[in-house]
């Protein structure tokens, strides 16, 4: 990404495959690829330099738009502080309710307690409890043949669905409990042991071997 500075002030931001003009001179596209960075100064032209030091995971965080600006010889974008998604749910004020041009219209039958807008946990327990369904679906067919034709579930089986339910449970809990948003990101974020295993403090449900 280039930059064109005029008397110190960011002017425009060309495009690298598009030649440019700048007073009666013209340039081709070759500058960004040919030229050095020194050579590009000398008519205005700057490669930008992105600080991405307040740059959040994305999941997690609202990160704001990046900012330019022209000092010490060289252009630069920086994000701004990044926002905290919500953990917890936001529910409807009484205010918001009464007055639609605040927010929008509320749901008809809507009080103080309706959830207006989800929060991380929300979503992330819904998750944790989809992807366990969906591996509980795949040893389904043992239960329902035990109903149909009394064969017993190998214990196996039986021992792997508990073992399911149990870490769907924990996970939900420790969801449940973290105090904010930083803390959830904490419970999702690897890290490399010392054995050279990888895993997460929040775990994860255990599949079929």
């Amino acid at each position: 990404m280039f930059a064109q500075v005029i008397d110190g002030t960011i002017t425009s931001f060309p495009k690298g495959n598009k030649g440019i003009q700048i007073g009666d001179l013209k340039y081709s596209a070759t500058i960004y690829t040919l030229w050095t960075e020194a050579e590009r100064n000398a008519i205005g032209i700057y490669t930008v330099e992105i600080d991405n030091t307040n740059f959040k995971n994305q999941e997690w965080y609202i990160n704001t738009d990046i900012s330019y600006a022209f000092g010490s010889g060289k252009v630069t974008g920086s994000y701004g502080t990044a926002t905290a998604k919500k953990h917890a749910d936001t529910t409807w004020t009484q205010a918001q309710i009464d007055d639609a041009s605040l927010v929008g219209p509320a749901p008809d039958g809507a009080d103080t307690n309706t959830v207006r807008l989800e929060g991380l946990k929300t979503v992330l327990i819904r998750n944790v409890k989809a992807q366990a369904e969906g591996i509980l679906n795949q040893t389904d067919w043992y239960v329902t043949r035990k109903s149909e034709k009394s064969t017993a579930i190998p214990s196996a089986i039986t021992t792997h669905r508990d073992a399911v339910r149990s870490k769907q449970v924990a996970m939900i809990t420790a969801i449940t409990n973290a105090s904010d948003t930083p803390a959830l990101e904490t419970l999702y974020t690897y890290v490399r042991n010392e054995d050279e295993t990888v895993t997460r403090p929040l775990g994860v449900i255990p599949t079929l071997e």
